[in-house]
């Protein structure tokens, strides 16, 4: 199938034409998600899945395939090769890490009563009792030491420990490697539990050793995020981490232990490491690094006589999104950009050139019209310069006017960079007729430390001035419709989007926020990680201290409710405990008892994402219908 699919994007590129035609809903339910795996033992082919959206069934298909990495067609192969090459056996060939779940408190009541066998009570006496879109059962998932010979013989490395390891709940194999000696293990968790854990960041990396059963830590009295450890070819251990505890946001350093001493790499730089790979002989270190709006790959050189040096090595409107392996002269990575989904490719060490690897949707792509995407720079009222993503229709005409939306970015701390996104998603909103403009705003990395830190504490100053700015801006062009202005936004953006609606002053004619904050006080009371609000509301509703005071009010959207006139449509997911659903609940409230056109679209089943095809494409139908009712 691969073999034909490759052929067919050959055959469109060679010169047959076939009409093109703005992308659609459906075409993009069609897009496949590529995810590479990894390099194969002799590192002559790459391997890597590809994920098709069943939008019948509602699920979502999985195969796998491998590469050359010179080139050439797919091959399939079967789920267990590729689950093979993840495997982490152990030097020796004796030992295999694994990780699952271990039972270490009671919380259910049928454990507590055994007579309750029928009862569906919880009972907590911490406040560790959910996470992200899961209430917790007991259960901790742990690493393991698991026989090659006899997998019944395991052993836990954290053996009756409420601690998690691969951390909760994003974590994955990544959380733990062998020790080069192959006699060590390394592993990361957060030694916190009950209240501590939830207001707390300070997970760090423990190295067991197999022949003493001793568990020792290697980044004591680092408080922030350890995470990500790696060895050198040379043995040298490295590692990313934040220096403060409650910071998830954090600048992410990049930290090797080099002769019994933790050296910081990246003190003296101004950008944060996204993710980070040693190079095969052991002397650099290839990095993802958030620049100017895009994630690009940089080369970090930590053994320079004088001093570590740092160079970047792409360049484009684009995002290197991961690094992936090094065969010889070449890197796999992903790539992808606002008019493409990831696909890997090599990037050439010597010459510096990217070739694409993948090409299960380059027939599909070759039917569907590309938007412009420009870099547009807005001065802000600070007077500083403010990178702006503007996105045009295809076809676009600077003749007509066009409805414009101004996109608020979630986290309030990830990059606005050049990713491709399966619900937000600029092509799309371009292709039914909109202007993108989307601003990399106060809290942006890729813009320096300062940049990036300035939203914690001020979610409602600086930052929304840039928006209005970003806003004002591109209403002076000709081809906007400045009577037709929208804004959107999800998390964080959905906070703004929220917040803008009672401060906007008549810019905005319609709203779409999704799993937004609405009233910073019951999103204290009622969110799972409160290391986050702490940080960036300046700790509890009750605190005195001049930021918390600021934040729950001067800062908070439900105080300006009596301002919103404007049209709204409100998204949550049921299971997101990040932004639990009650905050959309009293936001919907509010407008209907207002008076507002408004619209409360609600899925029980899903998170803070919304995840399953039928879902999504209720989601994206709702989305654009709402703008042509009311932009």
């Amino acid at each position: 199938m691969i073999k034909k699919i490759v052929l067919l994007g050959a055959l469109l590129v060679g010169g047959y034409s076939f009409a093109q035609e703005a992308l659609t809903i459906e075409k993009l339910w069609q897009i496949k998600r590529i995810s590479p795996i990894g390099l194969s033992d002799n590192k002559t082919e790459i391997i890597y899945s590809v994920t098709t959206p069943d939008v019948e069934k509602n699920s979502f298909e999985r195969t796998y395939y491998k590469c050359p990495i010179v080139g050439g067609a797919s091959v399939e192969i079967s789920a267990e090769t590729a689950q093979k090459l993840q495997q982490k056996v152990s030097k020796d060939g004796k030992w295999v890490l694994i990780d699952k779940p271990v039972r270490i408190e009671n919380v259910l009541a049928p454990e507590i009563y055994a007579d309750l066998k029928k009862s569906s009570g919880k009972l907590y006496t911490n406040l560790d009792y959910r996470h992200w879109d899961k209430w917790s059962d007991g259960t901790y998932r742990h690493v393991f030491l698991q026989s090659v010979a006899n997998p019944s013989q395991e052993i836990d490395l954290l053996e009756g420990l409420p601690y998690y390891c691969p951390q909760e709940p994003f974590g994955g194999s990544e959380d733990y490697i062998w020790h080069p000696s192959g006699s060590k293990v390394l592993y990361v968790t957060k030694a916190k539990r009950r209240t501590d854990y939830v207001v707390s960041t300070n997970t760090d990396i423990y190295e067991y050793d197999l022949q003493t059963k001793q568990t020792k830590n290697l980044t004591e009295g680092m408080m922030g995020y350890d995470r990500n450890p790696a060895f050198s070819s040379q043995g040298v251990l490295a590692w990313l981490s934040m220096a403060t505890d409650g910071n998830e946001a954090d600048k992410n350093d990049l930290y090797i232990d080099y002769k019994g001493k933790k050296i910081n790499l990246t003190k003296d730089f101004d950008l944060t490491i996204e993710s980070f790979m040693w190079n095969d002989s052991g002397n650099s270190i290839y990095c993802i690094i958030a620049t100017q709006g895009t994630t690009q790959l940089f080369e970090l050189f930590p053994f320079n006589k004088n001093k570590v040096a740092i160079k970047q090595l792409t360049r484009g409107k684009y995002d290197i999104s991961s690094i992936v392996g090094q065969s010889g002269d070449k890197l796999l990575v992903t790539k992808m950009d606002m008019n493409h989904a990831s696909d890997i490719y090599t990037y050439s060490i010597k010459s510096g050139q990217l070739m694409q690897l993948t090409k299960e949707n380059d027939a599909l792509y070759t039917t569907i019209k590309k938007c412009r995407v420009e870099e547009r720079y807005v001065t802000t009222t600070d007077n500083k310069k403010m990178l702006t993503w503007v996105i045009y229709p295809p076809d676009f005409d600077p003749s007509k006017k066009y409805p414009t939306l101004l996109y608020c970015q979630g986290g309030p701390q990830s990059p606005l960079s050049q990713f491709y996104s399966f619900r937000w998603n600029f092509q799309l909103m371009a292709s039914n007729g909109y202007i993108v403009v989307a601003p990399n705003r106060r809290g942006m990395p890729g813009f320096g430390v300062e940049w990036n830190a300035q939203i914690s504490g001020d979610w409602g100053g600086q930052v929304m001035r840039d928006y209005l700015s970003a806003v004002d801006d591109i209403k002076k062009e000709s081809y906007v419709d400045a009577n037709r202005i929208g804004a959107v936004g999800a998390s964080y953006g959905g906070y703004s989007v929220f917040y803008l609606a009672g401060i906007h002053q008549n810019r905005f004619k319609t709203f779409i926020t999704h799993c937004g904050v609405f009233d910073l006080r019951s999103m204290y009371g009622t969110t799972e990680e409160k290391f986050f609000n702490n940080n960036e509301q300046g700790g509890a509703y009750w605190k005195k201290n001049a930021t918390a005071v600021r934040s729950y009010s001067e800062f908070n959207p439900i105080n300006f409710v009596n301002n919103w006139t404007t049209p709204i449509l409100i998204i949550q997911g049921g299971k997101d405990y990040r932004v639990p659903k009650e905050q959309a609940f009293q936001a919907f409230t509010a407008a209907q008892l207002k008076g507002i056109k408004s619209e409360l679209l609600f899925f029980p089943d899903e998170n803070h994402w919304i995840l399953q095809p039928q879902n999504g494409i209720f989601w994206q139908r709702t989305f654009y219908r709402w703008l042509k009712e009311t932009l």
